[in-house]
């Protein structure tokens, strides 16, 4: 039950965080940009703080243990458990979905003309399939990853920090390229639209879904490259 406790505050903290380190990026560069007007350098800038961003907080998820910012890792960890992992993890979303909010909240009351987070500029199906297809990438190759290289944080989260940038990138101009749902719920409250299919099917259950696919699919890779074991007589 404190375990529990503890990662319910972390999970809070961690995506009040999260939400904050990204508004702070935008600033920068913003600032930046309007200085140099070089949008180049503002670009490679903006990529940087991303991958220092990833480093941080996952630095942070190690030096908490287990805490959590994105409904996704615990939804991964939920569906590879037991009964009482997989309510244990479920139980941790709403948690952060709650810091998001509050981080939003705040963001908008000190910067209220900052930004207005992600938004969805194609439509309802080309955004699900967009958003799925995104995570369906990065879970799939973080598994691999957490597979195949043992230890070593700098290296997997270096791998991994490439990989989810490479991934925001490609989305960035369609959904937002965000990959997690307690993100965009922040921004979505915020503005009265966290009720609408939209948001709920591209930023919750297509997300969810491909998670749920990328684990199936990689446990069926993981069982056909076992090797056969010989009879031996």
């Amino acid at each position: 039950m404190a375990g529990m406790g503890r990662l319910i505050v972390t999970d809070t903290i961690l995506s009040f965080m999260w939400v904050w380190a990204g508004v702070i990026t935008r600033i920068i560069v913003q600032i930046f940009q309007a200085s140099t007007h070089n949008n180049h350098a503002s670009e490679f800038l903006r990529c940087f703080l991303t991958v220092f961003n990833m480093f941080l907080f996952t630095f942070l998820v190690k030096l908490t243990n287990g805490g959590a910012y994105n409904p996704i890792v615990v939804f991964i960890t939920a569906i590879n458990g037991d009964l009482v992992t997989f309510l244990f993890n479920i139980g941790r979303i709403p948690f952060q979905v709650f810091g998001s909010i509050i981080g939003v909240r705040l963001v908008l009351e000190t910067f209220p003309e900052i930004w207005r987070g992600p938004e969805l500029i194609i439509n309802l199906h080309q955004g699900a399939l967009t958003e799925g297809l995104l995570t369906f990438t990065q879970v799939l190759i973080t598994l691999g990853i957490d597979r195949t290289i043992q230890g070593g944080f700098f290296r997997k989260t270096w791998i991994n920090s490439i990989l989810k940038l490479a991934l925001h990138i490609l989305g960035s101009d369609l959904t937002g390229g965000c990959m997690n749902p307690a993100a965009v719920v922040g921004w979505a409250y915020a503005l009265g639209v966290h009720k609408t299919k939209e948001h709920i099917i591209v930023y919750w259950f297509a997300p969810i879904e491909a998670s749920l696919f990328a684990v199936w699919t990689f446990r069926l890779l993981v069982r056909r490259s076992k090797p056969v074991k010989q009879k031996t007589n």
